[in-house]
């Protein structure tokens, strides 16, 4: 179908809009996770990665990584006629963590990457989200060659509440990455509930 339009002889359906961010160590795989749904052309800012930056990108166990997003990742996926996601993905070295503020105003949840190997890398996206009430959730992303460890055995490495959903995914995958947003959705739609304020009168 064309976006926009709904079947003939009905009105068009007006999608309601969700912004989802994208967060994650230094090389775990976001802007391949936005890039591998995006149904338009994701808009990226990577520079080169630079003898400069050496000291501060830390590329082990990414010994080919050779760009880095400075600013953000940018694309949009459609879930149904009336669902329409954004995707956000933020910077992973800590000098750009100062944009992250910005880039959660008004989102409705998150997805922290995370890599076995660098298991500490995303201690920080989930602390900031645990921080602020944005509901999230973890996806390890299952690189080849990377060793394959029980959920619960990464849930408690990263000592994760009970209530966080912790999926395994494949960032090169459409379908596995929307499984992982569909899953942001639904424990974010939860979360919301759960803490709505009590009416009193």
């Amino acid at each position: 179908m064309i976006f926009g339009r709904s079947e003939r002889g009905k009105p068009p359906v007006e999608p309601v809009t969700l912004k989802i961010l994208v967060a994650g160590g230094f090389g775990v795989g976001k802007t391949t996770l936005v890039g591998a749904v995006s149904e338009i052309r994701p808009l990226r800012t990577e520079e080169l990665l630079t003898e400069a930056g050496r000291p501060l990108d830390d590329t082990t166990g990414v010994e080919g990584k050779r760009t880095t997003t400075v600013a953000m990742d940018f694309g949009r996926i459609t879930l149904r006629e009336d669902l329409v996601l954004y995707l956000f993905g933020t910077p992973g070295q800590e000098r750009f963590w100062f944009m992250w503020d910005e880039l959660s105003e008004g989102a409705l949840g998150a997805v922290v990457l995370a890599d076995t190997r660098r298991l500490e890398d995303c201690f920080a996206a989930v602390d900031y989200f645990e921080r602020r009430s944005i509901p999230f959730v973890v996806g390890v992303n299952c690189f080849e060659g990377a060793a394959r460890y029980p959920v619960r055995d990464v849930r408690q490495a990263l000592d994760l509440d009970e209530g966080v959903p912790l999926l395994l995914c494949d960032a090169r995958d459409r379908e596995s990455v929307k499984e992982i947003l569909i899953g942001v959705v639904q424990h974010a739609m939860s979360f919301k509930a759960d803490h709505r304020e009590p009416v009193t009168t």
